[in-house]
């Protein structure tokens, strides 16, 4: 404790508040600075934390057949094919699609599925365990439960089929995911149904999914099944992960131009600080010299006066950011990133703090600010008193 002057930390508070209203607004501004950035890094930490969680729960290996370069019905007859191929754990044939709601506006993603199968996610499996696949019955996400019981459908829900008529499905109870930006607009049911609102062939299927034994081999058996269906479009897990982290980094673009005119406005501050002390500054540090201060106490007092501020105002920042991110649930922040619509998630952000981001955000701030404060101090300190006073 001995390198730390008490009595100057006590100068060093009067002065915070002998310049109280210039030392507020400095404040106020760097809050918001600190704010918005730190918001900006808990939402992107946070939904690329459940997107990287999506992406790891999705299929190694998606084979579609294209036609008239659009998505179209795959041939049943190529599973046991790609079953031959050595590497290949296992694979399942498909049955989903988009179903549109014209009443509330929105799409549906169902999913058919079949007793006997095998699933190639965790949480469809428990879904078979608790199927009733005797009755029509469905079970929705949870976005789709709220839209459906904002249409009035409580009990069941009527399909249209494509020739007119209607197929009537049960409502049987609400899918449970941990992963509520993939299965908040998810409709489940068994796959006979779903050929039916469909009008699916039995012989086809919407696609197929493909398990590898070992992930290193997924490109390679990617290229061996283009082999065999040289017109389909293969896409990996990897291929998907790329095409998320485009998509969510140039939303993340709005924010960081929300950023660069908050960062641009407290830079205007730190050039007015920097390029000299106004005369009422210059005077108590010609004031202080007089009376026998040395430079290093002079820059001392300056050094705990700027840091008292700036890190009082990084605190209130980030803490200002926790509870708005992780409490209040980003309100209109996260809506940049997940967009908006009838069947937006409602999902809670999780927790996801990086010691990393904190530390970025404090560099981006408080140094640099203590530093525009100490330049000028220092210019003025080594200057003789009756000079600096004059």
């Amino acid at each position: 404790m001995k390198n730390i002057n008490l009595y100057l930390i006590e100068f060093a508070l009067n002065s915070i508040i002998r310049h109280k209203y210039k030392n507020i607004f400095i404040s106020v501004i760097f809050t918001l600075l600190v704010f918005l950035l730190s918001s900006a890094f808990f939402i992107t930490n946070s939904i690329k934390y459940q997107l990287s969680q999506s992406v790891d729960a999705l299929p190694q290996i998606i084979v579609q057949n294209m036609k008239a370069g659009r998505h179209y019905d795959i041939d049943l007859s190529v599973v046991d094919e790609i079953l031959t191929l050595p590497g290949v754990e296992d694979v399942n044939a498909r049955i989903w699609g988009y179903y549109y709601f014209e009443y509330a506006d929105v799409y549906f993603t169902l999913l058919g599925l079949d007793e006997f199968e095998s699933q190639y996610k965790q949480t469809l499996s428990k879904m078979i365990k608790n199927f009733d696949f005797a009755e029509d019955n469905m079970y929705l996400g949870n976005g789709v439960k709220r839209v459906l019981e904002g249409s009035y459908y409580k009990e069941f829900f009527n399909f249209i089929k494509p020739d007119g008529s209607v197929k009537q499905i049960n409502i049987a109870g609400v899918f449970d995911s941990d992963l509520e930006l993939e299965s908040n607009d998810m409709i489940i049911m068994s796959k006979e149904n779903l050929r039916e609102i469909f009008a699916l062939d039995e012989s086809k299927a919407t696609d197929i999914v493909v398990k590898v034994s070992n992930p290193l081999e997924i490109d390679t058996i990617a290229f061996k099944i283009k082999e065999i269906i040289p017109t389909a479009k293969i896409t990996t897990n990897e291929n998907i992960h790329v095409s998320y982290e485009n998509m969510f980094n140039y939303k993340g673009g709005v924010f960081l131009a929300l950023f660069v005119i908050t960062i641009f406005t407290f830079f205007i501050i730190l050039y007015d600080k920097a390029s000299g002390l106004s005369s009422e500054e210059k005077k108590e540090i010609g004031i202080l010299k007089a009376i026998g201060w040395r430079v290093s106490d002079v820059l001392g007092e300056k050094f705990y006066e700027s840091f008292i501020v700036s890190f009082f105002s990084y605190i209130l920042g980030v803490s200002m950011a926790l509870v708005f991110v992780y409490i209040l649930n980003a309100p209109l922040f996260r809506d940049i990133f997940i967009g908006y619509s009838n069947l937006k998630p409602s999902f809670t952000l999780l927790f996801v703090l990086d010691i990393q981001t904190l530390f970025l955000v404090f560099l981006l701030s408080v140094p640099v600010y203590v530093a525009s404060i100490i330049i000028p101090s220092w210019r003025i300190a080594t200057l003789e008193a009756d000079e600096v006073m004059r």
